[in-house]
C-alpha cells in the first residue's frame, strides 16, 4: 500500500503492509510526488524490531505505525530536523516546547495553558513534534504522531522557548543561565530521538546544540494547579524577560 504525505515540509512516500498507518496519517496526505524527499518501505523485519522493543501487546498494524515514524526520524536530521519527545503549544503565534520524561505532567501543563489562555493557545503536537533548526529560524511542526489523545494540528510555528517541567509544591518559573545549560543538557538530549545511524545521530546532536544556543530555556516548577500556567506564562512572556 503506497501513499504520499507532506510532513515538516518534506514529501514522504510510505509503502506499508497494513492500511492502518495511512488512516493514522490521513490529515497529512498529499498528491503523489515522482521524487519524494523520503521513501519509507516497511518490511516484516521492521515490525519485528518494534515488537522486540515494545513493552505493550500491540498488533502488527500498530507496530507498523511506530516503524514508519522511526524511519522518517532517521532521515530527518540530514534536512536539519529532529524528532523531539515533548508537548508543543502555540501561544499568540509562537511555540512553547514543554520537555519532560513521560508521566511528569507536560501534557497536563499544556492543558492548563490552553484553559488559561483560551482561543489564544492551541496544541501543535502533544507528544512527538518535529523541529527544524534552520539558519534564520527554528520551527516546530505538527505531525500525525501527536499522543494518545491525538492533540495537534498540521501547522508550523516559530519556537519561542523551551521549558523543562518539574513537579513542585510551589509554582515558579526561572530562566536558565548559560552556566546551567551543561547541567540540563543530558535531560534535554534524553528527550531527543537518538538515531541508530551514527552520522544521523551526530547531525542530531549538532542541531540540538544549535537550538539550545538560540532559544531561551526555562525550568517550570509547578503543582499542576490552574495558577501554574499563569505563573509560567508571566515569566516566559514578560516584556523584561
Amino acid at each position: 500500500m503506497e501513499r504520499f504525505y507532506r510532513i515538516a515540509e518534506k514529501n514522504i512516500r510510505i509503502s506499508s503492509i497494513y492500511e492502518k498507518v495511512h488512516t493514522y496519517c490521513r490529515e497529512y496526505a498529499t498528491d503523489a510526488f515522482e521524487r519524494p524527499d523520503i521513501s519509507v518501505n516497511i518490511t516484516e523485519s521492521d515490525i519485528a524490531y518494534e515488537r522486540d522493543r515494545s513493552v505493550l501487546q500491540s498488533s502488527d498494524a500498530d507496530l507498523e505505525i511506530l516503524a514508519v515514524y522511526r524511519k522518517i526520524a532517521e532521515e530527518m536530521p540530514y534536512s536539519g530536523t529532529i524528532l523531539y519527545h515533548a508537548s508543543c503549544i502555540c501561544v499568540d503565534g509562537e511555540g512553547i516546547l514543554f520537555a519532560a520524561p513521560s508521566g511528569t505532567g507536560k501534557s497536563t501543563h499544556a492543558r492548563l495553558w490552553r484553559e488559561y489562555l483560551g482561543d489564544r493557545a492551541f496544541m501543535v503536537n502533544d507528544d512527538k513534534p518535529l523541529i527544524h533548526v534552520g539558519r534564520e529560524s527554528i520551527k516546530v511542526y505538527g505531525t500525525p504522531y501527536n499522543g494518545k489523545h491525538r492533540l495537534g494540528r498540521n501547522v508550523s510555528v516559530p519556537l519561542k522557548a523551551i521549558a523543562i517541567i518539574e513537579r513542585a509544591e510551589k509554582n515558579r518559573t526561572v530562566k536558565a543561565t548559560p552556566e546551567e545549560y551543561s547541567k540540563l543538557y543530558p535531560r534535554l538530549m534524553q528527550q531527543m530521538y537518538r538515531c541508530m545511524d551514527v552520522v544521523a545521530f551526530s547531525e542530531s546532536l549538532e542541531l540540538l546544540d544549535s537550538m539550545l544556543k538560540r532559544v531561551p530555556l526555562y525550568v517550570i516548577y509547578c503543582n499542576m494547579e490552574p495558577e501554574a500556567a499563569k505563573t509560567a506564562y508571566d515569566v516566559i512572556f514578560s516584556v523584561k524577560n
